[in-house]
């Protein structure tokens, strides 16, 4: 059974992390990505503090969100290269790109121009701010859109101030979204025959991930505000907790599963306490409750009391690190994470986020070293060797042919 995706090209202007880590759920569900790049490739590549994977432009941070790609190196400032382009164009389905808006018109790469070329084109643009409004042309990166769209202000403990996320969240929610886009497209255009043009926001974007909170405050004029470790149910026992040498973070969001806690606690007594009656009482005597469970988990160890709880039926769990979760068996049934065989031996990677019955998606190619496959492209565009030499003379084009 082939992938969903098995058949779609995607010429791929993306860099950094947002519109790379779009076309990468294209490329793990069979999609041939060809990733356009400049001369000094991603910038994403040498992005690490590993001195020797930045000096090979394979830094991890690239590597996690372009395996299954191709690479072509292109200096788009030369004609010749932007006719590269507008070959190749002729057989795509998509082309993705995360310029500010203008860019690619600019470079005379803009959709009008090259759907005037392949008339069923999706084009994908993927901006801090989309293609329209007075921020269009202003610069983002996720620090920005994680301090503008309110994500900071929600995030942390009050004492502390706005804090980030630990990980490029509206960069990836940025990139999923452009996906969802681009799936939507091309299915639409199963029934339309047409190609349109999609424009994406990092903003919109994440604002619409934030819909419960931002509806929180236009319905009811509540602001939320930042909560440390508390649920965004505002459960009390939807917290972090201390038991026994550490934490335990406890998601117990329903009275079947307060229950459940108490009476595996030993705490049964306090389901008849007034006080705990209800998620409003039990809001009013936080202090005491916490003193209820924290008193009875202080002795033996957070891993023990974690195992004793889930076996209740107590969702929780203690504070994992990567390098615990990444050997977690649950992944390991799950093929979560992948090995990949390179020629520098097997490399662990994360695989699809999900599972399909028929034409599952997958890793099979480690992230492509730079400008590996330019030639190979070069010749489905219909270059001669001849011509391609030419090419690369006048800089046009570059990188490795093969992996070095």
């Amino acid at each position: 059974m082939s992938q969903p995706f098995a058949g779609v090209r995607i010429l791929d202007f993306t860099h950094f992390l947002a519109g790379p880590f779009g076309t990468a759920q294209f490329a793990l569900f069979g999609a041939d990505v060809v990733k356009i790049e400049p001369p000094g490739g991603d910038d994403t590549r040498t992005t690490t503090i590993d001195r020797k994977r930045a000096a090979e432009k394979m830094a991890p941070a690239f590597m996690a969100v372009n395996s299954n790609k191709r690479s072509v190196v292109l200096d788009l400032s030369k004609p010749s290269a932007v006719e590269v382009v507008k070959r190749l164009v002729r057989d795509a389905d998509v082309v993705w790109e995360n310029f500010r808006p203008g860019v690619m018109t600019r470079l005379g790469l803009g959709y009008e121009t090259l759907s005037a070329i392949n008339p069923a084109l999706v084009y994908c643009a993927l901006s801090g701010f989309g293609q329209d409004g007075p921020e269009r042309d202003t610069a983002a990166f996720d620090g920005k859109i994680q301090a503008m769209s309110g994500i900071m202000s929600i995030t942390g403990d009050p004492a502390g101030g706005p804090m980030r996320t630990g990980f490029a969240a509206c960069d990836l929610i940025g990139g999923m979204t452009s996906a969802f886009a681009v799936a939507s497209a091309l299915y639409q255009r199963t029934h339309t025959g047409k190609g349109q043009f999609i424009d994406v926001s990092l903003l919109d974007s994440t604002l619409n991930f934030l819909g419960t909170q931002l509806c929180e405050y236009t319905l009811t004029g509540l602001r939320q505000g930042q909560f440390g470790n508390l649920s965004v149910s505002r459960k009390v026992t939807a917290h972090r907790f201390r038991a026994g040498d550490g934490y335990l973070v406890l998601a117990v969001l329903t009275d079947r599963h307060f229950g459940n806690l108490m009476r595996a606690l030993g705490r049964e007594d306090a389901l008849a306490d007034e006080r705990f009656r209800d998620w409003f009482s039990r809001a009013e005597h936080e202090a005491a409750l916490r003193a209820v469970i924290e008193g009875a988990m202080q002795d033996g160890t957070a891993k023990a009391w974690e195992q004793r709880l889930t076996a209740a039926d107590v969702p929780c769990a203690t504070v994992y690190t990567l390098s615990e979760i990444v050997e977690h068996p649950q992944l390991a049934y799950r093929d979560v994470v992948q090995s990949v065989e390179t020629e520098h031996g097997p490399m662990r990677l994360v695989g699809p986020a999900f599972k399909l019955a028929h034409g599952a998606g997958g890793l099979h190619r480690v992230a492509p070293v730079l400008g590996q496959d330019t030639d190979e492209l070069l010749a489905m565009a219909g270059y001669d060797e001849a011509a391609i030499a030419a090419l690369r003379a006048e800089g046009a084009v570059g990188g490795q042919t093969q992996r070095g």
